[in-house]
């Protein structure tokens, strides 16, 4: 298995845990596709679950067909949302302790 499928894939569930943290910590989920598959689904745990299935498939598909770059830049992109995630999760947690 490619590399860069692995890392979207590793990706993918950094971002699922990291807007579950966010969840638990009563902050609503940002992305509207993602909050409208979490508000249609008979379980929001659900909806986000298979969102990021898709986008794992997604990103199965863009491998099979030879479009690294286009994992390229996604795995950039959600490096990015992690990384920000995580950021705002620690600035919560400082603020809350103070």
């Amino acid at each position: 298995m490619n590399h860069l499928l692995v890392q979207f894939t590793y990706l993918q569930l950094l971002d699922l845990m990291t807007t579950l943290a966010f969840l638990v910590n009563g902050v609503q989920e940002a992305n509207p596709l993602v909050r409208l598959a979490m508000q249609t689904s008979p379980n929001p745990l659900g909806g986000l679950v298979a969102l990021k299935a898709l986008a794992v498939t997604l990103g199965v598909f863009c491998w099979r067909m030879g479009r690294t770059k286009v994992l390229m830049r996604m795995n950039l992109l959600f490096a990015i949302v992690v990384a920000w995630n995580l950021a705002a999760l620690i600035i919560a947690s400082v603020r809350s302790m103070s």
